[in-house]
């Protein structure tokens, strides 16, 4: 079982989630030219966005442990309308398989309905293949580009109307 916790970017949780989302990107990013940047937090309160620390609750001992992350956070609107990014989505590998990542990204979705969103939006590298088939199983389509990310190769969205 897990939950939701909204938390600050720059808490220090949230802070280490982050620090091992950049590391693991770091290792595997194609000619060492990864660039983490780590979040403002302002732009991550609502209602232009919430950041999302995801924990297990099925620790031993009824330990909480946190396990991943992720955000979304108002950009400029787009065609459609007001649009939400999704940003820094993270999961331990250890928990990985289990659909906790389904189940972040579903949550930030209906934070950004809640908010009036039209649109979701967000980019990745074409080496993420699970997180490629996570936004494809969830609904996300290719999409032209929208941002210049020096670390993305594919960008995607999603109609929430």
């Amino acid at each position: 079982m897990v939950r939701f916790i909204e938390m600050a970017a720059d808490a220090p949780v949230a802070h280490g989630l982050l620090t091992e989302y950049f590391a693991a990107r770091a290792e595997v990013f194609p000619g060492g030219g990864y660039r983490p940047t780590y979040p403002d937090p302002s732009v991550f309160v609502a209602p232009d966005g919430v950041f999302l620390v995801i924990e297990d609750e099925g620790a031993a001992a009824g330990a909480r442990r946190p396990v991943g992350c992720g955000g979304i956070r108002r950009i400029p609107d787009g065609p459609a309308g007001v649009r939400y990014e999704v940003k820094h989505l993270y999961l331990d590998p250890s928990t990985r398989g289990r659909g906790w990542g389904r189940l972040l990204l579903d949550e930030l979705e209906r934070r950004a309905r809640t908010w009036g969103a039209a649109q979701l939006v967000l980019d990745t590298h074409h080496t993420l293949e699970a997180a490629g088939g996570l936004y494809a199983s969830a609904g996300f389509e290719p999409i032209e580009p929208y941002n210049d990310n020096p670390n993305a190769t594919r960008w995607y969205g999603k109609a929430l109307g």
